[in-house]
Parts: structure tokens; sequence; C-alpha cells
């Protein structure tokens, strides 16, 4: 048995799994589209409970949603400095250091302002990446979908030779 790729392993075989089970082109599409939006939320640690927030009432299908916002894990740490950078300059708020010793050294000198400061420059971040979602969520779909549907055209045509 041969090992498969990180491409197939993690990308590929969801999607194949979840089209043989019968789950739409357009559902998953609509999952991929949200679980990496959701996977680049800018607040570290939180886009298991968002997506589940999110994905549940919206019957989005739950292992292709999770794979993606798993996959999105680099890209949400190589975004979210620039989501908090832009949202400051949006806000016209200045810098916040996001220097992990200074920021700890503030935590216990001045916790009061340590949260406003940094809870500030969370929400700064929130609003740029609420600016972008829409039209992210909807250019991942409509790029996903014809992909995905060639998928399961294929699929198809291998079960129909199978017989």
């Amino acid at each position: 048995m041969t090992e498969s790729s990180p491409w197939k392993r993690w990308v590929v075989q969801p999607i194949v799994q979840q089209l043989t089970q019968g789950t739409s082109p357009p559902k998953i599409a609509q999952a991929v589209s949200y679980g990496i939006t959701l996977g680049i939320f800018p607040i570290i640690g939180s886009t298991t409970l968002l997506s589940l927030l999110i994905g549940v009432p919206m019957k989005l299908n739950q292992p292709v949603l999770q794979a993606f916002k798993t996959l999105a894990y680099p890209l949400q740490w190589s975004l979210v400095l620039g989501f908090y950078r832009v949202g400051e300059m949006l806000y016209g708020a200045p810098h916040v250091s996001l220097s992990i010793p200074k920021m700890i050294q503030r935590f216990f000198a001045e916790p009061g302002p340590f949260f406003r400061d940094y809870g500030m420059t969370a929400l700064y971040g929130i609003t740029v990446w609420c600016l972008i979602a829409p039209l992210l969520i909807f250019l991942l779909y409509v790029s996903t979908r014809p992909l995905i549907q060639g998928l399961a055209d294929q699929i198809q045509r291998r079960r129909h030779a199978a017989l």
C-alpha cells in the first residue's frame, strides 16, 4: 500500500468521502469556502468554536468545514498581524506592541489597560475580517464549486465504468 500525499490525505480524500456519501458538490464547496474563511479569523484558538457556531445552524458539512478550517491555520498565523494593523489604520488607532515579553510584562503591571488595548486591537482585526469575509466566501465558493463538480463527475464515471 502506498503512502498518499498530504494534499490527497487532507484535501481530496475528505471531499471524495463526502461525495461518495451523497453530499452535493455545491454543499461541499460551501463548506470549503466557509472553512477557509472561518479558519483565518484573527483570534488564534477560536476557529473551532466559531466554525461550530456558524456551521451547525447553517447545516454546513462538518467534516469538510473542520478539515478546511484546520488547513487554513498557517494562513491564519500569517494574516493575523495584517488584520490587526489594517484595523488600527482603519480606526486611526495607534499600533499596540505585539511582543510577547512586553505583553506579559504589561499584563502583570496594568491588567485593565492591557485588556482595553489588546481587546480593542482584536476588535479592529475582527472588523477587517468581517469586511473581507463575505467576498472571500463568495470567491472561494465560485472557484471551488467547478473543481468539486469535476471530481464528482469523475467519481460517477468511474462507478459507471466499474459496472
